[in-house]
């Protein structure tokens, strides 16, 4: 069976990004991004894969957009136009990770059986965010707290949630 997985760091507030842009740099957190992802496909906005300088390696790219004229030229990567569709190309895989932004986390909630979520210990002035989970269908398995250190200029946790049965 096919668990999928989203990912993301989100400020105490819930903010993602800004100007389709990170709002911190945690070097440990996109360590560990790489870890969870490499390997398998990544579902994402158009938005969020514009921000990337290049298509992310060892990982099969599905770009959702609405512009059915929209394409990429990297063998990596699928233009898709719904979250259905990109979990249809995606369905052989026993792991799929949901990358972002806000507007594909919210689509996908509903399908998601676990969130790996770096909680980033400040809030901030950001135009895209997580949606809010509702604690009554999530339960959290694992927090791993991190203070901030010569590399990182904020606290972080990650947290992993698992859907509820």
């Amino acid at each position: 069976m096919q668990k999928i997985i989203a990912i993301a760091a989100a400020a105490e507030n819930n903010a993602l990004g800004k100007d389709n842009d990170l709002l911190w740099h945690l070097p440990d957190d996109f360590k560990r991004f790489k870890k969870l992802t490499t390997g398998n496909p990544i579902v994402m906005g158009r938005k969020t894969f514009e921000s990337f300088p290049k298509p992310l390696p060892n990982r099969k790219h599905i770009v959702i957009t609405r512009d059915k004229n929209y394409t990429i030229e990297h063998s990596n990567c699928v233009v898709v136009h719904s979250l259905q569709d990109a979990l249809d190309i995606t369905k052989d895989n026993e792991l799929v990770y949901i990358i972002g932004g806000g507007e594909i986390y919210k689509l996908a909630l509903e399908n998601t059986h676990q969130i790996e979520l770096t909680r980033v210990h400040a809030t901030f002035d950001a135009d895209t965010f997580f949606p809010e989970l509702n604690d009554d269908n999530w339960e959290v398995v694992f927090e791993e707290y991190h203070a901030k250190d010569d590399k990182h200029k904020i606290d972080f946790t990650y947290i992993t949630y698992v859907r509820k049965c």
